[in-house]
Order: C-alpha cells, then structure tokens, then sequence
C-alpha cells in the first residue's frame, strides 16, 4: 500500500489526521504529533505517580498524590489543545475559510488553554517542593501564601497581556509588553517566597530532600523562564513561526511537572529503601 491509497483511507473515515501534504507543512504537523506525545506523556505520569505514591517513605506521601492531580489536569489541558489545533489544521487541509486564519492569532486561542491549567497546576507544583523540604505550613503561612499569590498574579497578568491584539490579529507591542512586565513581579515575588523558605527551613530537611528542592527549585528558575522568553519573542519576532513555541512550551511543561514529579519520587524512594530492607517482608507490604 503506498502513501496515496493510506491518505485515501484517512479521508474516507470520518476521521482527520493530519498528514503532510494537502496544503500542510512538516512542521505543523509535527507540532500536533508532539502536543498529542504531550497529553500521552502526563497520562503515563499520572499512573506511575499513582501506583508508586506508597512506594516512597510516608512523609512524601503527599507528594505523589499531588503529582498525580498535576498530571491528571495537564493531561486533559494537552488533549484538549491538541484538538483544537487539529481542528485548525484540518481547516487548513479543506481549504476552507478556516485556511486564512492567522496563525499567531490561532495560537493565542489554543493557548488559553494552557492559561487555565497553569492556574491550577503551578500553585500545586509550589506546595509538592514545599513538602519535599518538610516545611511547617502552619509556622510559614504568610510566606506560603504570599508566594501563591505571586504566582496566581503572574498567569493572571500575563493572560491579560496575551490579549493585547488588534481584530486583524496584529500584536499590541506596548501593551503586550507592559503586561509581561507586571507579570514578571509575580513571578520574582514566587522566587523570594522560595528562597525565604529554604533559608528558614533548610535544617528541618535531610540532605537528600535539600538536594532534591534544590533540583526542583533550579528547574523553577531555569524552565519556567521558557514561557516569558516565547512571550516577548511573539511580540518582537512577528516572522516566527508559532509552531515553535507550542514545541518549546510542550517539553518545558513536562520537564516542569512530569519531570519534577520524578525528582520527588527518587528522594522518597531512596529514603524508603534506606529506612527498610529491600528483601524484607516489611518492604514488601509497604510497596504493594
């Protein structure tokens, strides 16, 4: 069977699926193929957080539950968005009036999305490092609090400035931009609140868990810098393709979620396996 009897196949089900050719480009398609890849790879992380949430010493615990709800939710978002984006990609293919639909402007559709799932995601994925470090919610509330609040004001201010465009779809430079700057205030506001704590909180921590919030921490300051780097470079780049931040913002929120997740469970594990022998009847009971 060669490749034009396959696609004749696809289009006489009432399925589409985007393939090159037929008015679409490698690279598209290749970005639905890695937001789909996206969604597969928070469902396999949200089992394996699931099933191994007692195979870690019981202070962390929490920190599998907690990673397998901030899977559960990207996995919805990611399916979700690969949906629409193939719906847009399907228009495309048809030629339909769908076809002259500006990418960018498609983009920042698809993209709320995204919005929505870090508002829920991110303030969880703070409280799993906190936890991880052996901090005492109770004694530490303000901060805790102050830090949430950083980063809710941070997605909220800069939704609003992924807004700033013309009916034509043509960015509002200054507005986009000032928007991000606010933005950036919760985001410096979350990495005090992080800071603070590891000051005050450090000692309560064994050196396992202090090199694990560390990891997690650095990810913080390193990865999630992906998001406001594609931010300005939409406004000021208007020839790139948007193609490339749906790449971007698709591995950074793996590594940023399914990722960090992995970090957690190999400290609790090592913990586990040091406090109990692999080969008792013990372990046995406590990771079935």
């Amino acid at each position: 069977m060669d490749f034009s009897e396959w696609t004749q196949i696809i289009e006489t089900s009432n399925l589409f699926l985007p393939l090159v050719g037929d008015g679409l480009d490698l690279l598209p398609v290749f970005t639905y193929y890695i937001l789909m890849a996206t969604s597969f790879g928070f469902v396999a992380s949200f089992f394996f957080s699931w099933f191994t949430r007692t195979h870690v010493a019981p202070e962390h615990n929490t920190s599998r539950v907690l990673t397998a709800v901030i899977c559960v939710v990207a996995a919805i978002s990611y399916f979700t968005i690969s949906m629409h984006y193939k719906t847009y990609l399907g228009e495309i293919a048809d030629g339909s009036t769908g076809a002259v639909v500006d990418s960018h402007r498609a983009f920042i559709g698809i993209g709320q999305f995204r919005y929505m799932d870090w508002l829920i995601t991110t303030p969880l994925l703070l409280i799993k490092m906190l936890t991880v470090l052996r901090i005492n919610f109770s004694k530490a509330r303000k901060i805790i609090a102050l830090m949430i609040f950083g980063d809710v004001f941070m997605i909220i201010t800069g939704f609003i400035g992924e807004q700033q465009f013309t009916a034509n779809g043509d960015i509002l430079v200054s507005s986009h931009m000032i928007w991000g700057a606010i933005s950036t205030i919760g985001y410096i506001l979350l990495l005090w609140g992080l800071y603070s704590l590891w000051n005050s909180n450090k000692e309560n921590a064994l050196p396992e868990e202090r090199k694990a919030f560390k990891l997690m921490a650095l990810t913080t300051v390193t990865f999630w810098g992906v998001y406001p780097i594609g931010y300005i470079l939409e406004a000021v780049v208007p020839s790139l393709d948007p193609n490339w931040l749906h790449i971007a913002y698709s591995v950074a929120d793996l590594i940023n979620k399914a990722g960090i997740g992995i970090i957690a469970y190999l400290v609790g594990a090592d913990l586990l396996e040091k406090r109990i022998n692999v080969r008792s009847k013990e372990y046995a009971e406590n990771v079935g």
